[in-house]
């Protein structure tokens, strides 16, 4: 572990260098790529140093141990050697983490997609809470979320809502919340008071520009048409409304919310873009990625990732075994205890650590 450690060191010294000469600071896209290098190993190399320093002033402080004579002085160094030893293991644990490779999609901006599941209109109902709690949770991130295309219902329920979040770090974090989610509650239309079970299915995606992916305009059917509201009324009088299916995969992507053509086939397309890059990216990692293809699945009940349950006011979290008893407070946002224990779980995975016991089990998180 340390000789990558001390490769990185010796990269991240001679970025220093590079970045500090003439002819790297004469070139913008140099300069920026050096330094975006720089940026992403200065917490490891931090991390390093910090050990190395630690690591001297134990091996004095042993040494000052050994010659010291008087009782209490040697108690006192003792101690001082407990907290030394107790600070460089917890560098070690935080070195093996930051020498796990990142995802090169974690500081992405994301594309959203919730569908309703099992279930009719409660489902749809249930990805509009899903929805809310997605937008709520980024404004505690200070990110910016933007609707792409909707197809709601009635009564405030969407069959399908499409969003963006932009933030650093957005895919993240919520790339983690990919898969069907169930919800068990009294639907409002239910007069006899019966719980039912519905799910609704999430997928995030990295958001990706036209370098990345580039579209044929051979490989692209474009329709247009009017847009429709609820009950079938015509939204506007133009065919604004836009379907694009890309026809080597099928991948079809309507957006009608806009009363611009030009804006609905902007946001189709670059919805397409984040859905063909994710095909891509899955297809040239797929043992890497199995479980997380099979985690969106058809949005029957029995594949869920999370269930919400309102008359215990418990939120539980399949994958790893952890129930929270705030259900209000995680539909307003607070995903990150979830999301922190997941992203642990994920790092564990990747270092081949063995999962805590208490993986086993479900956790209670009363209060928490």
């Amino acid at each position: 572990m340390f000789e990558k450690v001390a490769e990185v060191v010796r990269r991240y010294d001679e970025l220093n260098e590079l970045l500090s000469s003439p002819e790297v600071a004469r070139d913008p896209e140099r300069l920026q790529a050096y330094g975006q290098e720089q940026a992403g190993i200065a917490e490891l190399v931090a991390a390093y140093r910090e050990y190395t320093h630690v690591g001297a002033e134990l091996e004095s402080t042993q040494e000052m141990q050994l010659a010291e004579t008087d009782l209490e002085m040697k108690e006192m160094i003792r101690e001082e050697i407990a907290g030394l030893e107790g600070r460089l293991a917890e560098l070690v644990e935080k070195l093996k983490l930051l020498l796990v490779p990142k995802d090169p999609r974690d500081e992405r901006n994301v594309i959203v997609e919730i569908r309703a599941g099992t279930g009719g209109d409660e489902a749809a109902l249930f990805a509009a809470d899903l929805f809310h709690m997605y937008t709520q949770y980024a404004a505690k991130h200070r990110w910016q979320a933007e609707v792409l295309s909707t197809n709601e219902i009635g009564i405030g329920g969407y069959k399908e809502i499409i969003f963006e979040v932009k933030g650093k770090g957005a895919y993240s974090r919520l790339k983690y919340e990919s898969g069907v989610h169930r919800v068990q509650r009294v639907p409002v239309t239910e007069a006899s008071g019966r719980i039912h079970t519905s799910t609704a299915t999430v997928a995030v995606l990295p958001e990706v520009d036209e370098v990345e992916v580039q579209l044929n305009e051979k490989d692209l059917r474009i329709d247009l048409f009017r847009a429709r509201g609820h009950g079938g009324q015509g939204v506007n009088t133009t065919d604004s409304a836009v379907r694009i299916i890309h026809l080597p995969t099928g991948l079809a992507v309507q957006c009608q919310d806009e009363r611009s053509q030009l804006q609905n086939r902007t946001r189709a397309l670059s919805i397409l873009r984040a859905r063909l890059y994710d095909l891509e990216y899955q297809r040239q990692h797929s043992e890497v990625d199995e479980a997380r293809r099979k985690q969106v699945g058809s949005g029957e009940r029995s594949e869920k990732i999370r269930t919400y349950n309102f008359p215990q006011g418990r939120v539980t979290d399949h994958r790893i075994g952890m129930s929270i008893y705030r259900l209000e407070s995680v539909l307003a946002g607070d995903l990150d205890p979830f999301i922190d224990e997941l992203i642990a779980d994920d790092q564990a995975a990747r270092l081949n650590i063995s999962a805590e016991p208490d993986h086993a089990h479900e956790r209670q998180a009363v209060g928490r």
